[in-house]
């Protein structure tokens, strides 16, 4: 059901993943996010591509709290707004963290590799049913992604959504 992966650059830290559909508490579960009360990234999986796309996001975001480059203030601040392909936070914020009236989330915790437990503390507090994270996929909206990523149909020709969708992560530092 979870998807827990390790960071090739930093091979005693991991990235767990873990996804939920009918949620029932999704205000209940951003306040306490917002109070700091759950050190995780709590996730709009609506606009997710493949658990790829987070990996990604939290690699870099990983990266930049080690050489002390972060714009957000906290890891997982940093994980939503690496997802985005601006530099506006807000806007990150806006398309890829959990809003109250979300039916779905998708948890992500960067934890050491025996620090489960916090995984478990964060996914015991959400109140819907939990789904195999490969499966995130059935709820995206994949025509508001290509609007939102800019992706157009020949580009999906030559590689694909989940390609462009990383290119575009990738390059909004260079941009």
């Amino acid at each position: 059901m979870k998807l827990t992966q390790t960071l090739e650059l930093y091979p005693d830290t991991r990235v767990t993943q873990a996804l939920f559909k009918g949620v029932r508490n999704a205000a209940e579960l951003r306040q306490k996010a917002v109070e700091g009360k759950i050190n995780g990234a709590l996730i709009n999986p609506t606009m997710l591509v493949d658990p790829f796309q987070v990996l990604v996001a939290a690699n870099k975001a990983f990266h930049l709290r080690s050489i002390g480059n972060m714009k957000t203030r906290s890891l997982n601040s940093e994980i939503i707004f690496s997802l985005s392909p601006t530099n506006n936070i807000s806007e990150a914020f806006k398309r890829f963290g959990l809003s109250d009236r979300d039916v779905s989330v998708l948890v992500v915790v960067v934890h050491g590799k025996d620090e489960l437990q916090a995984v478990e503390d964060i996914t015991a507090l959400v109140d819907g049913q939990q789904l195999p994270v490969d499966q995130v996929s059935s709820l995206s909206d994949l025509e508001k992604i290509r609007k939102l990523y800019k992706v157009t149909p020949q580009e999906e020709t030559c590689g694909g959504l989940l390609d462009a969708v990383v290119c575009r992560m990738a390059i909004k530092d260079v941009m």
